[in-house]
């Protein structure tokens, strides 16, 4: 057959990313043949440029990573060069390597992509459809591309997020063995332009990490504070003033005081007692000195 969807997706991040963020990227240039890498951007150029990059590269999508804080990663997917572009945060990654799942399949064999039954609910929802479908599905008769088909891309929407994962297809019974990566994206903003332009959808439900951060900082300190209140309460009860008891007058009635006695003074000195000699103590000598003799003769 001619190849005659053209797509080609660019995919590549700024400065400051991770360990984990790069093997990811890695990862999704593995499963996309039809993807083009290029180098990492510097933080301080400005979005609208990776329209150029992409023009000089013959990419008509895009997904760029933006690393943040050394902690935060948000997802751009944008149609180059009109839009419409998304932003998300990236939540919950699991590279390949990380996951050593058993399921394999084919390097650049065409995925399958299944949607949750809410794309089609939601208008936005069904922007995003539009745009996944464009960006993930590889182009039939791609040069890099294996005629089989043989694992799932699946997009499910669960607590107002979209969960991605990749299942392998057995031939047996057509049953599906996760193989990776896998991650969830919260959705931010859909921007008419390519990453920028007039806001189609902001998400209400969306906390920022710094929001987070802060929340889970102030529930802290609030533990703390009530700790501190009930230690000082503790203090004051036990160091205040103790209320006093009238006396009660039974308490004394089986309380005797002892009879005191009068002290005596000996002004003279007593008498010696006389010193009685023991009769029988020379006979006792007497007789130890003839034993003696008996046992020396």
């Amino acid at each position: 057959g001619k190849w005659k969807n053209k797509e080609r997706v660019l995919i590549f991040s700024s400065r400051g990313i991770n360990f984990r963020t790069r093997h990811l990227m890695q990862d999704l240039r593995t499963l996309m043949p039809h993807s083009k890498a290029d180098t990492k951007m510097d933080r301080k150029d400005q979005l609208f440029v990776i329209n150029e990059v992409c023009e000089m590269k013959n990419c008509n999508k895009c997904i760029f990573f933006e690393a943040k804080k050394k902690q935060d990663l948000y997802m751009w997917l944008s149609n180059i060069p009109e839009g419409p572009s998304a932003k998300f945060l990236v939540q919950n990654v699991h590279t390949l390597a990380e996951l050593k799942m058993t399921g394999n399949c084919l390097r650049g064999s065409r995925p399958l992509l299944s949607f949750d039954p809410a794309f089609d609910k939601e208008p936005h929802y069904a922007l995003l459809k539009e745009l996944f479908i464009q960006i993930f599905s590889t182009p039939q008769y791609h040069p890099k591309s294996q005629p089989f088909v043989d694992h799932v891309f699946t997009f499910t929407i669960t607590d107002e997020r979209i969960w991605f994962r990749n299942y392998q297809i057995i031939e047996e019974d057509a049953s599906l063995v996760e193989i990776g990566p896998r991650f969830v994206l919260n959705l931010i903003k859909i921007f008419q332009g390519s990453f920028g332009g007039p806001t189609l959808y902001e998400n209400p439900h969306y906390q920022s990490p710094n929001m987070h951060r802060r929340l889970v900082r102030l529930s802290v300190a609030a533990k703390f504070r009530e700790k501190q209140q009930v230690k000082e309460a503790q203090k004051i009860k036990k160091t205040g003033s103790k209320v006093l008891i009238k006396e009660d007058p039974t308490e004394v009635v089986f309380e005797t005081p002892s009879e005191e006695k009068p002290v005596e003074i000996q002004l003279v000195k007593p008498e010696s007692k006389p010193i009685v000699k023991d009769k029988k103590k020379p006979r006792k000598i007497q007789r130890k000195k003839q034993k003696k003799l008996f046992r020396t003769e």
